[in-house]
């Protein structure tokens, strides 16, 4: 009998962005942006305050238009079609429910306004508040909910008008720790129940990680990688990926052959190729990927600067020449202490310098502000 091989369902655009700027005030927010997003993907937009993410969201909810490029939704042109007619929902960080309405009544809004039957309002109401594990709230005041269950009701309201595009605009960001990873693993849950597309916008990396089936990285109006979470975590584009996603020790090489890169005084084998010969790179190495050893038999060694206790392991800072890395490992050390650091080829990332390169140093300080006040001149 002959195997049967079927192809998988291909996914077809529901949401592209093509050549988009916006300016406020003379300043560029959006920088010839294009994007496409497909239908049933959980995408996020990752970045700093002031990246551009949130003004693409208001660009594909209608609340804001570009000052040029064009929007589509299922390959028809949008531009011009407010945001009340576009088959798009938002939920907001601040989720605007209706403090004199009940749980019900804040679901069955949208679907009064589009003068549904009381029936089937009900039936879907019902039907939306058991996706979110709310039935026992039905006839409760919005005031008395957690912050935990009025974003639930939110997003029964905003699934109740069958949206073809849930947008969560940082939804999360209000919430406690432990309430915000339960209410991660509730909305990776609808999505799949639902098979919407949803498009997050966070500045949390973890939270991006987690989550989503493609993150869309943005710095300064425009993308700077677009890929599945272990993507952007194990093969950065450029020096600001590295950085921003996770920690990263990013360090100035040079790329001597293929397969072979120097940095740190010392020559290295990797697993990257075509970069040319003695180039100049960016070498990126991920603190949980060097290994702590006695410095004789280390292939660089430090001086131990600083020792913080994490729980499943300690977070020490080594001094290597001037440079300061961080290293996480499960070894005891104190400061002080003068060790050897063991790094595999396949630990070693290397990317080409770009805009970002003499940005970005090393862990003598963890924030940019504290960075540049201890860097004046870098």
């Amino acid at each position: 009998m002959n195997a049967v091989f079927l192809r998988p369902k291909m996914r077809k655009s529901i949401i592209k962005l093509d050549k988009i700027n916006v300016s406020f005030d003379g300043e560029l927010i959006l920088n010839n942006l294009s994007l496409d997003i497909k239908e049933g993907e959980f995408v996020t937009f990752l970045g700093p305050s002031g990246c551009g993410k949130t003004t693409t969201l208001r660009i594909i909810a209608g609340f804001l238009a570009p000052d040029s490029g064009d929007v589509f939704f299922k390959g028809k042109r949008i531009n011009n079609v407010p945001a009340h007619k576009r088959e798009v929902n938002t939920i907001f960080q601040k989720y605007a429910l209706f403090p004199h309405l009940n749980v019900y009544e804040n679901v069955a809004f949208g679907l009064r306004i589009q003068k549904k039957p009381e029936s089937e309002i009900r039936k879907k109401v019902t039907e939306m508040l058991k996706m979110v594990n709310l039935s026992s709230y039905i006839d409760r005041g919005i005031e008395s909910l957690s912050g935990g269950q009025q974003q639930r009701v939110a997003i029964a309201r905003a699934l109740a008008n069958n949206p073809k595009v849930l947008l969560l605009d940082e939804p999360l960001g209000a919430l406690d720790l432990k309430l915000r990873k339960d209410m991660q693993t509730e909305l990776k849950n609808i999505h799949q129940r639902t098979g919407i597309t949803f498009i997050l916008v966070t500045h949390d990396q973890e939270e991006a990680l987690s989550m989503s089936d493609t993150v869309v990285v943005m710095d300064k109006g425009r993308i700077q990688q677009i890929g599945t979470p272990t993507d952007i975590y194990n093969e950065p584009k450029n020096a600001f990926v590295a950085d921003f996603i996770g920690e990263s020790n990013i360090i100035e090489g040079t790329m001597i052959e293929d397969y072979k890169v120097k940095f740190a005084g010392k020559e290295f084998k990797c697993i990257d190729s075509g970069f040319g010969i003695m180039k100049p790179v960016d070498v990126v190495i991920r603190p949980e990927d060097v290994r702590v050893t006695t410095p004789e038999n280390g292939y660089i060694s430090g001086t131990v600067t600083s020792v913080t206790f994490k729980g499943v392991h300690n977070e020490i800072i080594v001094d290597v020449d001037g440079f300061k890395w961080m290293i996480q490992t499960t070894a005891g050390q104190e400061e002080g202490d003068k060790i050897g650091m063991i790094i595999h080829p396949d630990d070693i990332h290397i990317m080409r310098k770009s805009v970002y390169s003499s940005e970005v140093g090393d862990y003598s300080a963890f924030s940019d502000e504290f960075y540049e006040e201890q860097h004046p001149h870098k």
